[in-house]
């Protein structure tokens, strides 16, 4: 379970092609993270689906330091 997963903004016009999860690595391909999403793994993200194309995020709450895509 991951408390933090951060978007590498490597695709086009910055969007995520992959993630870094602290402590396991960088260059996570989105495909893995959003499939580990759906199926449990980590809770407190969930998935959004932009242009046809499914990406991790956040699960809402008052935090700003989990956020996917912090500045």
């Amino acid at each position: 379970m991951a408390d933090n997963i951060i978007g590498n903004h490597d695709g086009e016009k910055g969007g995520n092609d992959t993630y870094t999860i602290p402590g396991r690595g960088s260059n996570i391909p989105k495909s893995k993270i959003v499939k580990e999403i759906e199926s449990g793994k980590h809770p407190n993200f969930t998935t959004t689906v932009i242009n046809g194309e499914k990406y991790a995020k956040a699960k809402p709450n008052i935090k700003t330091n989990d956020n996917i895509n912090r500045s």
